[in-house]
């Protein structure tokens, strides 16, 4: 008996439009067995109660290729519960990142009161005063990538031995004094480095030996020290966390045909743990555009940040709008950076799944 071919109905699925969705239950399609897509005991009919599975007593629907589809109460509590999860966060951040924002977008384009503070206005003349800051800008952008370059070349090391050289047996251990000076405030730690670098400390004792009126603190290579002690952690964790993945069996393959050590790490180690140093770099180096504790101790308001000018403009001059001004420059900087670094992260790791924030 020949067979008479039939339209193809429109998909019943919930997924996307014209896309047949999955499911673990396949059925035979249409075509095999009952090509007229009635029920049979390996396709049932649409709606029908399916027996003999864990399911049984369930009412499904069958799409055009023959798959039971997941019923709509069971995705309408799986939303339920995802936007449950979801929603002290995204209230979170509206309420404390996203309103926020909105405000101090707001104030940038106003003026300062008279007594200080914000008045309704529409003018770009804060963006125009710009200028005037430069300093705070240039010491941010020179001093942040510098300071996330020196991290950089002081945690590849350590991370490197931690995840590919360190006894398994005490690894763990080891990892743990890494956290361990987030145990303890940074301002507590910041003002041990003032200590050091002061008078009474290492400028004493080269004093001692004959090196006179040595001054430490209050420079930038005080605040660029400070910047290391405080954020290396920050960039030994995700590139350890890259290393640790490292398949070990490239390694020896890369040896076994006769590459060198320093060839390996190059051709092997070094672009495998490229999206962990990527997001190491761009989490220290946005962490330190807004900067304020350690150049305010450390470089004794002679090295001044973006941070400091905002602490500056709106507690001490009260100029509201200017300072929200340099705070909307700051977060597109960040957000150009935060692309690039991206950007950079793909093209060289070759992957589309690099993690930065």
């Amino acid at each position: 008996m020949p067979l008479i071919p039939l339209p193809r109905p429109s998909p019943r699925s919930y997924g996307e439009k014209g896309q047949a969705a999955s499911s673990p239950l396949p059925i035979a399609p249409v075509g095999q067995g009952n090509r007229t897509g009635a029920a049979s005991p390996l396709r049932p009919a649409s709606g029908e109660k399916v027996a003999g599975r864990p399911d049984e007593g369930r009412k499904f629907e069958i799409d055009f290729n023959g798959f039971i589809l997941m019923p709509a109460a069971t995705n309408t509590k799986r939303n339920l519960v995802t936007a449950a999860l979801v929603a002290p966060a995204a209230a979170w951040l509206m309420i404390f990142l996203v309103l926020p924002f909105i405000a101090m977008l707001v104030f940038a384009f106003g003026e300062r009161a008279p007594e200080g503070g914000y008045q309704a206005a529409f003018t770009f003349a804060q963006f125009a005063r710009l200028p005037t800051r430069a300093a705070a800008f240039w010491n941010t952008m020179v001093l942040a990538p510098v300071g996330a370059l020196l991290c950089l070349l002081v945690a590849y090391p350590v991370a490197y031995y931690l995840a590919v050289k360190a006894d398994p047996r005490y690894r763990l251990i080891l990892v743990s004094l890494v956290v361990v000076p987030f145990w303890t405030s940074l301002l507590v730690r910041t003002y041990a480095w003032m200590y050091i670098l002061g008078s009474r400390g290492i400028p004493n004792l080269l004093s001692m030996i004959g090196f006179e009126d040595v001054r430490l603190l209050n420079t930038p290579g005080a605040v660029l020290l400070g910047i290391v002690y405080g954020y290396l952690p920050l960039m030994i964790m995700p590139i350890y966390v890259s290393l640790e993945k490292l398949d070990r069996r490239l390694l020896e393959a890369s040896a076994d045909l006769g590459a060198r050590p320093v060839s390996t790490f190059f051709g092997v180690t070094l672009p495998l743990s490229l999206p962990g140093v990527m997001t190491g770099v761009a989490l220290v180096t946005i962490l330190l555009l807004g900067e304020y504790l350690i150049p305010q101790l450390l470089g004794g308001g002679k090295v001044f940040f973006i941070g400091n000018a905002l602490v500056d403009l709106f507690l001490q001059s009260r100029n509201w709008p200017f300072g929200s001004a340099i705070a909307v420059t700051l977060v597109a900087v960040v957000v150009v950076i935060l692309m690039v670094a991206m950007r950079i992260a793909f093209r060289v790791a070759g992957t589309r799944q690099v993690d930065l924030v």
